[in-house]
């Protein structure tokens, strides 16, 4: 796996944004993340939708990539940590989770995020907030709109259209504004939204190979 890096600064801090959809926090030695949506796959084959079954080790792997590639010593998933009801990907993450004992899983509860605490600690994450704040930032499944605060959100699954001399290509992205950060989805999974919300944004729209600047 290519890890390709992009390093942003905000509010005096370093963001390295990575072509795996997932920032890292250098001051916070922290990855920051969104969509993990940890049970879709195994839900959508419950209910008769055929689906490759390692989607999720693919996207677990990934993660322990880029924990050992920034010797990472926390996880924030910002929102929709969980697709559905409790189900076999379940017992795969607690099991994985167990590999990274001193790792710290800071959840902020999305959408998706519908099981009982309970239930969530028991696989391994350490806090759950509504709302997390650390330092300059506030961490919310979705954008608060608030532009006294730095908000880093994810919940959109942004993406970009782009026309080739032959054809449209949607493209994972970044959304940076003046005031709020929105992670693309960690999970392969996933749609893509590719309206444009935030016409003035800058778009770090990223491949397997590279990272790119649009605005």
């Amino acid at each position: 796996m290519k890890i390709i890096e992009k390093l942003i600064s905000i509010k005096e801090h370093h963001f390295i944004l990575t072509n795996q959809r997932a920032l890292f926090w250098k001051e916070s030695s922290a990855l920051v993340l969104s969509d993990l949506h940890l049970g879709k796959t195994a839900h959508f084959r419950k209910n008769g939708i055929a689906l490759p079954s390692d989607i999720i080790h693919q996207d677990l792997k990934r993660l322990s990539s880029l924990i050992y590639h920034f010797k990472a010593e926390k996880i924030i998933i910002v929102g929709d940590f969980l697709h559905a009801g409790k189900n076999s990907e379940f017992e795969l993450f607690a099991n994985w989770k167990m590999q990274f004992p001193t790792l710290s899983v800071i959840l902020v509860k999305g959408n998706h995020d519908r099981i009982s605490e309970k239930d969530i600690l028991e696989l391994g994450v350490s806090e759950i907030h509504t709302i997390y704040k650390e330092n300059e930032f506030i961490f919310s499944h979705q954008n608060l709109k608030d532009e006294s605060q730095f908000v880093i959100s994810g919940h959109l699954h942004p993406g970009v259209m782009l026309q080739s001399s032959t054809k449209r290509l949607k493209f994972p992205c970044y959304i940076v504004t003046d005031h709020q950060l929105i992670l693309p989805a960690f999970s392969t999974f996933t749609g893509l939204d590719t309206q444009d919300y935030f016409p003035n944004a800058q778009k770090y729209i990223f491949t397997q190979d590279s990272i790119f600047l649009i605005s």
